[in-house]
């Protein structure tokens, strides 16, 4: 009779012990849901920029994009943040130009239609700056990349939805992505500069 009593308070014992602990990984867990958010096409855009005759830029967007972010906590610094961009979607005001960027000379968007970008990490440098890191796949190449972020804040709008922008900014060398095509001016400097700035202003929905 004696070890059965001794068997009951130890397990009387062990619960009291057990119970509190699970309560705190519970909570934990519930604290550490992931948030998804969902790109907001209608206010957010693509652009680029890039160097003509060593002189001036030209600018293009693209038109065409999916994007999503999932985040457990408030200030996004565990964010993780997928974007793909439809290269035939291209626009420089210029359907002769357009039409040679989607060729094997630069993107080759038969053959590789989508550029894709996928998050390694998200760090926060100030309240409004982060750094992004992250894959960045054009045609067949995939690079690591780091954007620059100003975080523009998370707002109600006027629809009850929850939305965050920001505003990301890279510079990358076009040639080590296989967009080949060059040309050389009389003094030597290349047509189209190896050097693209691209500028991503996005605004993400959080899901209900």
């Amino acid at each position: 009779m004696y070890p059965n009593k001794s068997i009951h308070s130890l397990m009387k014992n062990t619960m009291r012990f057990l119970l509190p602990v699970m309560l705190i990984f519970s909570m934990i867990n519930m604290g550490s849901a992931q948030t998804k958010w969902a790109l907001d096409n209608a206010h957010t855009g693509v652009k680029f920029t890039v160097s003509h005759l060593v002189i001036s830029e030209v600018e293009g967007s693209f038109k065409s994009f999916t994007g999503s972010m999932t985040a457990s906590k408030e200030d996004f610094t565990d964010a993780q943040i997928d974007f793909s961009v439809e290269v035939n979607s291209i626009s420089t005001d210029n359907d002769m130009r357009d039409k040679h960027l989607k060729s094997e000379d630069f993107f080759n968007a038969e053959k590789f239609p989508k550029m894709t970008f996928k998050s390694i990490s998200f760090k926060k440098l100030s309240p409004k700056a982060y750094e992004l890191h992250g894959n960045l796949t054009i045609r067949d190449v995939t690079k690591k990349v780091k954007f620059l972020v100003t975080y523009g804040g998370t707002v109600k709008d006027p629809y009850g939805n929850i939305k965050a922008g920001f505003k990301a900014t890279t510079t990358i060398k076009r040639l080590e992505y296989g967009l080949k095509w060059n040309n050389l001016t009389e003094a030597g400097g290349a047509v189209v500069g190896n050097d693209v700035t691209i500028v991503l202003n996005a605004e993400f929905a959080k899901e209900k």
